[in-house]
């Protein structure tokens, strides 16, 4: 299982546990990180000067979450830069990716070796109501894909602030958030869009926005807050809340599409379903597969009879009807490193009970483990 690391206090001091707890997977993180902008022609240097844009957007949006990661710089003794090109990665990352190499990969890879830097698709999400649900509570569940080698890097986060507010959740060490609930029963997932207007210009960092958004009560709040921002690059957030209601949150750069299931399930990969979003979609690489993983999520979430259990979001999960294209992503032997996408990690969390079922390699490989927010769980 990935490491869960408890930090508590005030926003300094909860990331300064966060950096010395994990500092030695924050670096695995920034060698990643450096090695994956590399193939898109971006040096670490440059890549920190990019982050440092994200700076004063982040401490407009929340000032305690930008103490939290100068307090995240100084527990694991790095530049700030670093800690915001790390919490930006998505922003940075251009449009484009994955797609081909940057003729530079090479020589910008050297480079980054010189200066220290060590060397070393995302996601199919579902959300499934209370009524459907053989629990009787919210559903939240995803397959989080990735690189393969960023999996070294991955942390569970238990965030307990000053005021009593608590949050789970996995995440790359040296973020602020990703896959995730809170108290009130409220969780989020995050599936990566792109679109052809991502780095026109900064906005809020997605990684930044999901820690935000863990501090809301409800999916009603978030959409509230997320409509009142803007956004550098594209993704959507699947979220859920206790009571039921869910919503695939999608944001770009032209700001924010909500889209609405009428299903028992809201599935989501990685293309805009918002049709006013999707005229502006960039080119899909083939090896994201999202259509087709859409397409078979939606056909095993249709298709189910009766409740929806956690171990049937499993099963569905474990899926590897496609071979290396599948919702259970193996990695393919034959791609690059810096494109091979694969499950890291796959999350079924129970909303009601404010607990993570985490399965911390390819699902179908391995046990789902249960995490709970708190040692007493909420009845």
């Amino acid at each position: 299982m990935f490491p869960l690391i408890e930090v508590c206090g005030s926003a300094r001091e909860r990331g300064q546990q966060h950096g010395q707890k994990a500092r030695a997977r924050i670096e695995r993180s920034i060698a990643s990180y450096a090695r994956l902008f590399a193939w898109c022609g971006i040096d670490w240097a440059g890549a920190q000067r990019l982050g440092a844009g994200y700076r004063e957007l982040i401490g407009d949006l929340d000032p305690a979450l930008l103490e939290e990661i100068e307090g995240i710089a100084a527990g694991a003794g790095r530049r700030l830069d670093e800690i915001l090109a790390l919490n930006a990665r998505t922003e940075i990352l251009p449009p484009s990716y994955p797609g081909e190499p940057h003729p530079d990969r090479f020589s910008i890879a050297a480079a980054n070796a010189k200066q220290g830097v060590r060397d070393w698709g995302e996601c199919t999400a579902v959300a499934v109501k209370p009524a459907r649900s053989a629990t009787g509570t919210a559903l939240l569940a995803q397959n989080w894909d990735w690189l393969g080698a960023q999996r070294a890097a991955l942390v569970l986060l238990r965030v307990r602030d000053a005021g009593g507010a608590s949050v789970l959740t996995l995440t790359e060490a040296g973020m602020l958030a990703k896959i995730g609930l809170n108290r009130q029963g409220f969780g989020v997932c995050l599936n990566i869009l792109r679109s052809a207007d991502d780095g026109a210009r900064p906005g809020v960092p997605v990684h930044v926005l999901l820690r935000a958004l863990l501090a809301q009560d409800s999916v009603a709040d978030a959409v509230a807050f997320a409509r009142k921002l803007s956004f550098g690059a594209s993704s959507n957030v699947l979220c859920a809340d206790v009571s039921g209601d869910t919503a695939a949150l999608e944001f770009s750069p032209r700001g924010l599409e909500v889209v609405r299931g009428a299903d028992a399930a809201l599935c989501h990969t990685n293309h805009f379903l918002a049709p006013a979003a999707a005229r502006h979609q960039a080119s899909l690489a083939p090896s994201l597969s999202t259509v087709p993983r859409l397409a078979r999520i939606s056909a095993l979430t249709g298709a189910h009879q009766g409740k929806f259990s956690i171990a049937d979001l499993q099963r569905m999960l474990r899926d590897e009807t496609d071979g290396y294209l599948s919702i259970c992503r193996s990695p393919d032997p034959s791609l690059d490193s810096e494109v091979c996408i694969e499950t890291v990690a796959s999350v079924v969390m129970d909303l009601g009970e404010r607990v993570m079922h985490i399965a911390p390699d390819v699902p179908a490989r391995v046990a789902y483990f249960p995490v709970a927010l708190a040692e007493t769980v909420p009845a």
